[in-house]
């Protein structure tokens, strides 16, 4: 038995260690701290709290905005934008387009968001409580291809706007333009601005996009990645000079870690002064999820994440939590529908209308809408992102109120889309498992399986697995459960994760949705 003990104890003595490394588990996060499509981060810290806001693209509303005291524990409180502007262009899906990579900040007592449409130029919007009103969109700046700007308040009151270009529209891209800005946004005060880093001028530069701009201890600071959405790094430049020159240094790259591409973000600090990186993850299906690592100053120069020798850091996967003791929170998923309102996830597939939906008695009732073709370019559906790696959807649909010709259903929607859900033929409900893909380049809609129900009643599951796997189910009693068809391998839409959500589509007639359910 001795012998036993003392072989024993250097495993526990390593474990004691190891323990003592991380730090008590309670006080330890796990990355990505949101493991859902908030792509192109950016945040800030106010007072206690702190702020996030991100792209949403086509989807209505727009501008999720989310707070935190802890930057790990994240709520949802709302959307900045409650319609896409121009209005009329943005009433059916501008898939890729609408609102890109913002940037949020705090000044003068307001928060400020300015952000781009590649189509139509960058657009600035203010409020004096973070969870809104927000302003109408202010057109700052008018033209095709101005992306990710950032606005920097200098020391003497004058004021900047440094932004990127879409090659797609203008014709370029890998550089950063500098433009004076009158200190309130309400305008420019230079036409063409002065491109202050060329990364054609830089060994192995490409797609140098997304920056941040910060001033520091006499340093004009830039932070934008550059190589990549799924391959690229974060890199940093300095100068004392607000238009340069600057120099550069690439301070966050994959190094040995599982994470691709980290990169485009934004640095924040706590109370206390320590320093912290918010950035994304492109991980496909899933979209860009969102990732928090640890910031260190070294003669001037931030070091993102774990120290492996050299100017750049790797991700952590695991660290200690910046501020220990607060409530685990999550954006939402399920929603029972027994609200005034829809939950805060939901978005629609572009400009919404209220005539599409009601709430009533516990139910959500979608009123079916009109098609020409396939979903890719339907706007009522009601979507919201994928959650976590693995987890599944329950939802009880009743298609008493279909129309002949009618369907409506669960759907995982993408470039490629799978939908599981009831059809209305000669006066009777068939149960229908139904996938297209290239959805985008205009795919036939074609049924993989379907069965006839015995009522207009039925409970449909859809069960995901790594790598956006997905299994759909029925059940005719809520019971027992039988799974329908071959596994489809859900698609990320265009810049966008797969989003999964509810669709009510034909002339005339509804669908009665009693909730929708999402458990690990």
């Amino acid at each position: 038995m001795g012998r036993i003990l003392l072989r024993c104890l250097p495993f526990f003595f390593a474990a004691l260690l190891a323990a003592c490394a991380t730090g008590p588990r309670e006080n330890v996060y796990t990355n990505p701290i949101i493991h859902a499509d908030y792509s192109d981060p950016d945040a800030i810290r106010v007072g206690e709290t702190y702020y996030l806001v991100s792209s949403s693209f086509n989807n209505a509303p727009g501008l999720p905005l989310l707070q935190s005291p802890d930057m790990v524990n994240w709520t949802l409180v709302g959307h900045a934008l409650p319609q896409l502007v121009p209005q009329e262009v943005f009433a059916k899906p501008q898939h890729g387009k609408g609102v890109w990579a913002p940037s949020l900040r705090y000044h003068d007592g307001k928060f400020w968001i300015f952000y781009p449409d590649p189509d139509f130029g960058i657009y600035v919007i203010t409020a004096t409580s973070f969870a809104g009103p927000w302003t109408a969109p202010h057109l700052l700046a008018a033209g095709k291809g101005l992306i990710d700007p950032t606005p920097l308040w200098d020391d003497d009151g004058q004021a900047y706007l440094l932004h990127a270009w879409a090659r797609s529209r203008a014709g370029f891209a890998n550089v950063l333009t500098l433009r004076r800005m009158a200190p309130d946004a309400s305008r420019l005060l230079d036409d063409k601005g002065t491109v202050i880093i060329n990364g054609d001028k830089l060994p192995k530069y490409t797609t140098l996009e997304g920056p941040k701009f910060y001033k520091r201890d006499g340093y004009y600071y830039v932070f934008a990645p550059a190589g990549g959405v799924e391959t690229g790094w974060q890199s940093v430049f300095r100068s004392r000079r607000i238009d340069g020159p600057y120099e550069d240094r690439i301070v966050l790259a994959q190094g040995g870690s599982s994470v691709n591409g980290p990169h485009q973000g934004a640095w924040v600090q706590t109370p206390q002064g320590e320093d912290w990186f918010i950035h994304f993850q492109d991980k496909r299906a899933y979209g860009r999820v969102v990732h928090l690592q640890p910031m260190t100053w070294r003669d001037g120069w931030p070091l993102i994440g774990e120290d492996i020798g050299g100017t750049a850091g790797q991700p952590v996967l695991r660290y200690r939590l910046p501020v220990s003791g607060q409530a685990v929170a999550a954006p939402p998923t399920s929603d029972e529908f027994k609200g005034p309102a829809l939950g805060l996830q939901w978005q629609w597939n572009a400009n919404w209308q209220p005539s599409w939906y009601a709430l009533d008695g516990g139910k959500l009732r979608l009123f079916a809408q009109p098609r020409d073709g396939n979903l890719w370019d339907v706007p009522s559906l009601l979507l919201q992102k994928l959650p976590a790696e693995t987890f599944t959807v329950d939802t009880k649909l009743d298609a008493a109120g279909q129309a002949e010709g009618g369907v409506a259903g669960l759907v995982m929607y993408g470039a490629d889309y799978a939908w599981l859900g009831t059809r209305r033929l000669d006066g009777r409900t068939q149960l229908a498992l139904v996938s297209c893909y290239q959805a985008d380049v205009k795919c036939h809609e074609q049924q993989e399986a379907g069965v006839e129900l015995p009522s207009p009643q039925v409970w449909l599951r859809m069960q995901v697995i790594a790598g956006g796997v997905t299994q759909f189910s029925y059940s005719v009693d809520g019971k027992k459960y039988t799974p329908i068809g071959a596994q489809f391998t859900a698609k990320m839409g265009r810049w966008v994760g797969a989003q999964m959500g509810l669709f009510s589509a034909g002339n005339g007639g509804h669908a009665d949705i009693d909730y929708f359910r999402v458990t690990p």
